[in-house]
């Protein structure tokens, strides 16, 4: 088995590129769902969040309320260490918890974990390969911008809060440029993959 990291910036197209992966025939797991698992009404996670931050960071019902915490962690750069150092370690257990499944029942499988900050928390070095998935800088402007209704100006600061993406591009194995659009974005995914298959031969 290989094992995979896939990351990039916010609004590039890593979504679209994990579904062509799954359709040529890789197991892809989303961590970002993982990130929600971990965090889920009654998990360890959660307990742990509730220990630090009090029940001021939780809904009526129970669950996480993502806004509250939010509120909390974007103005203190301590509490947004403390969040991490509470979700990422589950995280990474319920990765490596997933790799040992997928290799116990597929073992030449291409294995692919995509998660936005990997490189910037240096989980990426735990992979074989990483691919970065990126586009030109207009067109990941305006795709954040439509996609989550942002003006202008909104999208361009989350945009900045991240690590440049010809920084990421640096630590690539291999590339995929989403810019010109969903078939050629296809083709370029085919290419890494079966770049990737002849690792597992």
């Amino acid at each position: 088995m290989i094992t995979v990291g896939l990351t990039g910036s916010i609004a590039v197209g890593k979504s679209t590129v994990c579904q062509f992966l799954k359709e040529f025939g890789c197991q892809v797991l989303d961590a970002d769902r993982v990130a929600r698992d971990v965090v889920a009404p009654g998990s360890l996670g959660l307990k742990r969040i509730v220990s630090h931050f009090g029940g001021r960071v939780l809904r009526k019902d129970g669950s996480l309320d993502r806004p509250a915490l939010a509120g909390i962690i974007f103005f203190d750069e301590k509490e947004r260490e403390a969040l991490n150092s509470i979700v990422h370690p589950l995280v990474i257990e319920a990765q490596n918890e997933w790799l040992n499944e997928t290799q116990a029942v597929e073992p030449d499988a291409i294995a692919v974990i995509d998660a936005a900050l990997m490189i910037e928390s240096g989980g990426y070095k735990r992979f074989n390969k990483l691919v970065v998935v990126w586009c030109n800088a207009d067109i990941q402007l305006q795709r954040l911008i439509e996609r989550d209704g942002l003006s202008p100006k909104e999208a361009e600061a989350r945009i900045a809060a991240q690590m440049p993406q010809e920084e990421k591009k640096k630590y690539a194995d291999l590339l995929i440029d989403t810019s010109a659009g969903f078939e050629e974005t296809r083709a370029q995914t085919l290419n890494v993959y079966e770049q990737l298959r002849k690792f597992t031969r």
